[in-house]
């Protein structure tokens, strides 16, 4: 089914959508930004957080009760890079970006594959993801380490009821698909199918290294980009804000840690703008539109490149 098929207020906007730079500054030193008031969680807070704590201390007492194995911690890792391709295809690059076009039943896919992360509903991380961009280490960036500290910027602002709501005026294009709403709804539904499946499948190890181990993994590298990748790394594009590229981090969340080529040019597909740039994230994108799935990809143009660097 492609988007032609879907009745006329049901079909994903597709109107044509503008590349966005960030605003250059003078040079490619990072910018130093006044500290704001440090952001901390009140003890109904902590309180509240306390199966964000579970997930992590089930997932140290499990891994001791039961052991890792090669092929516990291959699933482990499988499952991880399963979901961090979901993330960083479906939350990120198609929700927040709308850096390709596919069709509804897809753009269904790409929700519940992205949720499986149990990284909140796909309304409310798209939404969030767009503000970021919005104000981008300004006064309204949720996770600004430079503004806000290091820790809030990697998880005290997700796990603070402060930021709960899913801003629908933010992310009306993909809010007009009840189905999206539904899903937004029931945040955790996918992420536990998925802890269900694999107890169904292999009984507790399965559990705590395909779901446990791995979630905590995965949460802390997502939140990284936030953080770490503000803090540590190259910049090649002089933005405004403190982004930098760390290709560790592009490693580890399928080459998201290219953030400051993303800050630079948000509106591309592609993060990794050279071909030594991991990008496993747009090569999937690249596969997907071999096949028809996806289509109108947005890549860099020319002049957003190094001079007299090749793109891939």
């Amino acid at each position: 089914m492609t988007s032609m098929d879907l009745p006329g207020s049901l079909a994903p906007d597709f109107a044509p959508r503008a590349a966005v730079f960030h605003p250059a500054a003078p040079t490619l030193e990072a910018p130093r930004l006044a500290r704001l008031a440090r952001p901390r969680l009140n003890a109904g807070e902590w309180l509240r957080c306390t199966p964000f704590l579970t997930v992590h201390a089930a997932a140290l007492v499990g891994a001791v009760i039961w052991p890792p194995t090669l092929g516990l911690v291959l699933l482990c890792l499988g499952v991880f890079y399963l979901r961090i391709l979901g993330i960083s295809l479906g939350y990120h690059r198609y929700f927040a970006h709308r850096t390709f076009k596919t069709s509804r039943a897809f753009q269904l896919v790409l929700a519940v594959w992205s949720m499986l992360s149990a990284q909140r509903g796909v309304l409310w991380w798209a939404a969030h993801h767009r503000n970021h961009h919005r104000y981008s280490d300004d006064e309204g960036d949720l996770h600004s380490p430079a503004r806000t500290g290091f820790f809030w910027s990697h998880v005290g602002w997700i796990i603070s009821g402060r930021n709960d709501r899913t801003r629908l005026e933010v992310i009306r294009d993909m809010a007009r698909f009840p189905e999206l709403v539904w899903l937004d709804r029931h945040k955790y539904l996918p992420a536990v199918a998925l802890g269900a499946a694999l107890f169904a499948a292999g009984g507790m190890p399965a559990l705590v290294w395909g779901m446990l181990v791995s979630t905590v993994i995965l949460w802390h590298s997502t939140f990284s980009i936030n953080s770490l990748a503000h803090v540590i790394g190259k910049r090649v594009y002089p933005t405004t804000d403190t982004s930098r590229n760390n290709v560790w981090l592009a490693l580890l969340t399928g080459g998201e840690g290219w953030h400051n080529n993303h800050h630079y040019y948000c509106s591309s597909a592609k993060l990794g703008f050279h071909w030594w740039q991991y990008d496993p994230t747009y090569w999937l994108i690249a596969g997907l539109e071999r096949a028809g799935i996806v289509w109108d990809v947005l890549r860099p143009p020319a002049h957003a490149i190094a001079p007299g660097t090749p793109a891939a």
